[in-house]
Formats: C-alpha cells, sequence, structure tokens
C-alpha cells in the first residue's frame, strides 16, 4: 500500500520493504524513506520538525532524516482517509564502536545552534507544571480507590505504594524549584534538540537513523537522564559502569554545569517508571499487557531499597564534582 502511495504522490519507486521497528520502510538505491503516521499532528509541529531537521543537516549531522514534500509540494499527504509524512535517509550502518555518549553531545551541541524560535515543541522550563498535573491525576485516581476493596493484585500494590511514590516525586520537584531558585543557567543551558525518551536502543537498529518524530525542544539533561534511567532498569545490578562511561564520553566534548547535573539529578529522582506503569494499566484495554503491567510494578516495588542506593549514590558513581558544584543530596536518601 506504501509503496504506491510513494510513487503515485511522491514519485519515488521503491524497490523493497525493509524492517524498521515500529516504522515502515523502504529502499530505493542508497535511499531510505520512512512512512509517519500525522494523524492527530499539528501542521505547525510538522513544519517547525522540518526545519529543525534542516538545521542538523545544514550543521552536518548526516543521519538526520529529511522530511519530503509531496508533488504538490505538501508536507503531510492525505492517503486512504490517513495523514501520512514521508522521511528520506542515507541507507547507513551503525557505526560499529559507537560512542553514544559522544555523539549525543555533538548532537546536543548543534541542536543549541538553532537560530529561530521553537513554540510548539518547546518543553524548556515546563517539567514542574507537568510533574505536578501528573501528580494530581494519579492522586486523585488513588483517593477514589483508598475506600473500596481493591479489585485484584495491582490495585492493593498501587494503593498501598503510592504515598511513597508521591513522597518521592514531590522531592523531584522540590528539587527542581531549589535548582532553579540556586543555580545559573550557562551557556550549555540553553534548550537543544532532545527526545521525548533517548534510551540506548533509539540510535541502534539495521540503519543510523536519526528520526525527527522523536524529538522536542528541551534541556539537554533530558535526554541524559532518559538514557541513565533506561540503562539502570534494564539491569540495576551491572549498568553502573555502562553508565559512568556514557557521562565521561558526553563530558569528553560538553562539561556539565551544575544547573545541568541539578536538573538532571532531579529528573531521575521523579519516579517516572511507576508513573509510566500505573497509567498505562489503567489506559490498555489489552489482559496481556495488564498482567505484563502488574509484573513489572511488583519488580520496581521489590527494587525499591536498591533503586533507594542507586539514586543516593548516584553523584558518586557518575564522578559529579559534587564539593567544587556544591551539588546537594536529599536528605533522607543519604541517611
Amino acid at each position: 500500500m506504501f509503496q504506491r502511495m510513494l510513487k503515485e504522490v511522491y514519485g519515488i519507486s521503491a524497490d523493497s520493504e525493509v524492517s524498521l521497528g515500529r516504522f515502515h520502510g523502504y529502499k530505493h538505491n542508497e535511499g531510505l524513506y520512512l512512512i509517519m503516521d500525522a494523524n492527530g499532528i499539528k501542521e505547525q509541529e510538522i513544519s517547525e520538525l522540518a526545519r529543525i531537521a534542516e538545521h542538523m543537516q545544514n550543521f552536518g549531522d548526516r543521519n538526520v532524516s529529511k522530511l519530503l514534500t509531496d508533488r504538490e509540494g505538501r508536507q503531510i499527504c492525505d492517503w486512504q482517509e490517513n495523514k501520512y509524512c514521508v522521511l528520506q535517509n542515507r541507507a547507513s550502518p551503525i557505526p560499529e564502536k559507537m560512542k553514544t555518549g559522544r555523539k549525543l553531545a555533538k548532537f546536543h551541541a548543534r541542536g543549541r545552534q538553532i537560530p529561530f524560535k521553537v513554540e510548539s515543541l518547546n518543553r524548556v522550563g515546563q517539567w514542574k507544571q507537568l510533574w505536578e498535573k501528573r501528580l494530581d491525576q494519579m492522586e486523585k485516581v488513588w483517593s477514589s480507590k483508598l475506600y473500596t476493596e481493591p479489585e485484584n493484585d495491582f490495585e492493593r500494590m498501587f494503593i498501598e505504594s503510592f504515598p511513597y511514590y508521591m513522597g518521592l516525586a514531590e522531592n523531584a520537584i522540590q528539587y527542581l524549584a531549589d535548582t532553579e531558585i540556586d543555580d545559573k543557567p550557562t551557556k550549555i543551558d540553553h534548550g537543544t534538540v532532545c527526545h521525548e525518551r533517548f534510551t540506548n536502543t533509539l540510535w541502534r537498529g539495521t540503519y543510523f537513523v536519526k528520526n525527527p518524530f522523536d524529538w522536542v525542544f528541551d534541556h539537554a539533561s533530558r535526554d541524559l537522564a532518559e538514557w541513565v534511567r533506561e540503562r539502570y532498569f534494564a539491569n540495576i545490578q551491572t549498568s553502573q559502569p555502562e553508565i559512568k562511561n556514557f557521562l565521561a564520553e558526553y563530558q569528553s566534548l560538553t562539561v556539565l554545569s551544575p544547573f545541568s547535573w541539578r536538573l538532571l539529578y532531579a529528573r531521575l529522582l521523579f519516579p517516572l517508571h511507576y508513573f509510566e506503569a500505573v497509567e498505562n494499566y489503567y489506559i490498555t484495554q489489552s489482559e496481556q499487557a495488564r498482567h505484563q503491567l502488574e509484573d513489572r510494578l511488583r519488580k520496581y516495588l521489590n527494587q525499591s531499597s536498591d533503586h533507594e542506593r542507586f539514586l543516593s549514590n548516584f553523584y558518586h558513581l557518575s564522578e559529579a564534582p559534587v564539593k567544587a558544584a556544591k551539588l546537594p543530596g536529599v536528605e533522607w536518601l543519604l541517611r
């Protein structure tokens, strides 16, 4: 179906379909074409993504996708009652020994040079209100379940554990608020191109593709924190050397400011893993997904002591300049 769309709407004869994880991909000579679902995405966002992608390419990033326009010059095409965008890439493989931390530092450095104001994708300075909103919503759900018998094991775990995670979320919000009062942002704290969720697998696959549909405009510590969080939970016992190495690679190009360190730590304090498990459980209709989320929540609760140790040791394990940068800990975690 998409091969026909590429031919009729974009004038591209795709040779073969390629597997690219969650996207439909097609190859033509050395070109790679990704079909992106654009339903429900505002035109302003897509036009901003296209401008940012063009900027990143002009500043030397050859792995960033280009947003194609169709034969009529439109960035969004209507096809069989749906909206799509097409991204064009070079079909280049992943570098064999990729230093993800260094690559990310270069990516952020290019993103800081954007010469225009980013509006619809901007998340800079919005974490506090987004976290507060998320916490309020979950507290309402929790309160509504307090005086009824739990329907199942998941609900029982949620009802019992929420006060602890609410405390952790409040710590994160307070730590963030204190950072914004105490510390002054430096040049490296300017907004840059970040990812909704940067993980170790995002840039790894059959081809090296940097997809604008993964992006938001935010503080660089967002990407660092989410990469660290994902690696930690992937293997809580053995992830520390990997995390230390990733942050050292990043800092071989961009040294983190005290403000950056504190934002990174605030984000790690916020228990996003817990929030997502609970939110997804109540959203999904799939019984199988619910069982998986129940197992995941049980695992998180069993690992909470280890997670506390990780948070209390994070500055030490990442070799952050605690004394020189006056980086505060969280008192109850340090006991």
